[in-house]
C-alpha cells in the first residue's frame, strides 16, 4: 500500500484531535477565570443593592419583605432519597423592582413545615444570572408554579408581579438541622477537568503521529 494514502487519511484526524485539545485549553483558562472570580466574590464583604446591575456572583445584602404567597419551585434535585427543588420567593422592596430570592432546597413531599418569615427581613447571598430556556429544557408549568429555567422575567409574569430584576439572589446561610428550606452554604465550586481532557486529546494526537510514523518507517524499510 502506498504511504501517501494513509498519511492523507491521518491528517484530518490529527487536525480534529489537535483542535479538540486546543478547545479544552481555552476552556481551562475560562474555568480558571471563573473559579478566581468565585473565590474573590466569596471573600468579599456583601454590598447593598443599588441602581447598577451587579456582576454575577457578587455578594449582596438586601432588605425587604418576602411575598410568601407567590413562591415557586425551581428545578429538580435529589438529596438522599428525597426529590426536591429550590424554593424561590419574591422579595418586595418599597418603590423598587421585586427581586427573586432562591431561599434553598425543599422536598416535594412537603411533610415538614417550611420557615416563611413575615415582616422585614435581610437576605445575604450571591447574584445568580437569569437564563433562557434551551430547546432541550423541561417545560415550565406556571399553573402549578413549577419552573425548570431560571428566567426572572417569565417567573415574574407568571406570578403577576411588576417587572422584576433580571437576576436572582441565592440566599447563603447555615443549615439549621431539619429546618426548611436548606440554604446554600457557599458559592458554587464547579469542577475543572479541562486539563485532563486537553492532555487526553493531545495524547491521542501524539499516539496517532507515532502510529503513522511507525507505519511509514516499516513501509520504507520494506521498500529498501
Amino acid at each position: 500500500m502506498p504511504v501517501f494514502w494513509p498519511l492523507l487519511a491521518a491528517l484530518p484526524v490529527l487536525a480534529v484531535l489537535l483542535a479538540l485539545g486546543t478547545w479544552q485549553v481555552r476552556r481551562l483558562h475560562w474555568k480558571e477565570a471563573v473559579l478566581a472570580q468565585l473565590a474573590a466574590a466569596e471573600h468579599a464583604a456583601p454590598v447593598p443593592l443599588d441602581a447598577a446591575l451587579p456582576q454575577p456572583w457578587t455578594r449582596l445584602q438586601v432588605t425587604g419583605r418576602l411575598d410568601n404567597e407567590r413562591e415557586v419551585l425551581l428545578g429538580a434535585e435529589v438529596r438522599g432519597s428525597r426529590m426536591g427543588a429550590q424554593l424561590v420567593t419574591p422579595l418586595l422592596r418599597p418603590g423598587q423592582p421585586p427581586l427573586l430570592v432562591l431561599r434553598g432546597w425543599v422536598p416535594l413531599d412537603r411533610t415538614q413545615p417550611i420557615n416563611r418569615p413575615t415582616g422585614e427581613v435581610t437576605v445575604t447571598g450571591y447574584v445568580r444570572e437569569g437564563e433562557q430556556a434551551g430547546w432541550v429544557a423541561a417545560k415550565d408549568d406556571p399553573v402549578t408554579r413549577l419552573f425548570y429555567t431560571f428566567d426572572p422575567s417569565a417567573i415574574g409574569q407568571a406570578l403577576g408581579l411588576p417587572p422584576v430584576l433580571p437576576f436572582g439572589l441565592v440566599a447563603v446561610g447555615e443549615a439549621m438541622g431539619s429546618q426548611l428550606p436548606v440554604p446554600a452554604t457557599s458559592l458554587p465550586k464547579p469542577e475543572n477537568p479541562h486539563l485532563g481532557y486537553a492532555l487526553t486529546w493531545y495524547g491521542l494526537a501524539l499516539t496517532l503521529v507515532g502510529v503513522v510514523a511507525a507505519f511509514t518507517w516499516r513501509r520504507w524499510k520494506e521498500a529498501t
